[in-house]
């Protein structure tokens, strides 16, 4: 039985790198300030995605949003094997919370049709909310299982997954179609393939071919990719149906009222000779207050 499979990836800031202009005023991520990156468990996800397609067969469609620039993303999901790939850019989806996100999401991937299995990073690292891909099955009304390490098997229309709480694991099992969120624990994500990069690096999105190529001759250009499979698809959320008013900013109901910049001062400490004494004095005063014994 083959799978019909989307996988959800977001190009985001690599916080890895936070310099001091790496927040606005109003509380948003200055992504410029920021070098971008494909959100790691969205790659962990991509992973799992693709291990699935090998073991029992299917299409897997990679679906991100963001401006003009998250087509690499879509490349970068390409080359690692992915089938075809889609981007959601529209001035009016930015700015959007975790609800606003999930609304367009699910507009999308309404568009894209019926599917089987649906795979998210666990959260991205630029918001740490893990609240996309949980309100996104909400909207799909679809179950989902959350944290997964492993997915057991499939089989026909069952799916059995082992999902990692606090202090153990759990083995689950639901029907198709799924959502699921993977951790970083889950896989070993790979390497871009060298012959598929040499094939994808070529990859745009219509935007991306009239900017280079110029308006009058883009038309003709994009028909050549879209014959080779090297054409991105690109969707305003005109093109999705869905609505203005639930999408990017005016579409969110949470809004940041207050940030703090937080500074690290250091505090009393006490230089603790590498001797047998100060050892041995360092755990006669640890006794004293309690922290042992």
């Amino acid at each position: 039985m083959s799978y019909k499979i989307v996988v959800l990836a977001k190009q985001v800031p690599d916080t890895q790198n936070i310099t001091v202009e790496a927040m606005k005023e109003d509380g948003t991520v200055n992504r410029s300030a920021l070098p971008a990156i494909l959100n790691p468990e969205d790659l962990n996800a991509l992973e799992m995605a693709l291990d699935v397609k090998e073991k029992y067969g299917g299409h897997v469609t990679v679906l991100t949003m963001g401006p003009p620039p998250a087509a690499e993303v879509a490349r970068q999901c390409l080359m690692r094997g992915a089938d075809d790939a889609a981007l959601i850019c529209d001035r009016r989806a930015a700015v959007a919370d975790t609800l606003a996100t999930a609304y367009t999401l699910s507009c999308a991937i309404s568009t894209i049709g019926k599917f089987d299995l649906l795979f998210a990073g666990r959260q991205a690292i630029d918001g740490d909310t893990a609240q996309v891909g949980p309100q996104l099955a909400g909207k799909l009304d679809i179950p989902q299982i959350t944290y997964v390490e492993e997915i057991r098997k499939i089989d026909g229309r069952t799916i059995e997954a082992r999902r990692n709480i606090e202090g153990g694991y759990e083995v689950v099992q639901a029907q198709l179609p799924v959502l699921l969120t993977v951790v970083d624990t889950a896989n070993e994500p790979r390497p871009a393939a060298a012959k598929l990069m040499m094939q994808y690096k070529k990859a745009r999105t219509p935007s991306e071919v009239s900017r280079a190529a110029g308006e009058e001759d883009a038309p003709k250009e994009i028909e050549r990719l879209k014959k080779r499979g090297l054409l991105i698809k690109e969707w305003s959320i005109d093109d999705i149906g869905a609505d203005e008013k639930q999408c990017g900013h005016v579409g969110s109901p949470t809004k940041v009222m207050k940030i703090e910049s937080v500074v690290l001062t250091a505090g009393e400490f006490k230089n603790i000779e590498p001797t047998h004494e100060g050892l041995s004095g360092l755990i006669r005063e640890l006794v004293d207050d309690h922290v042992l014994g």
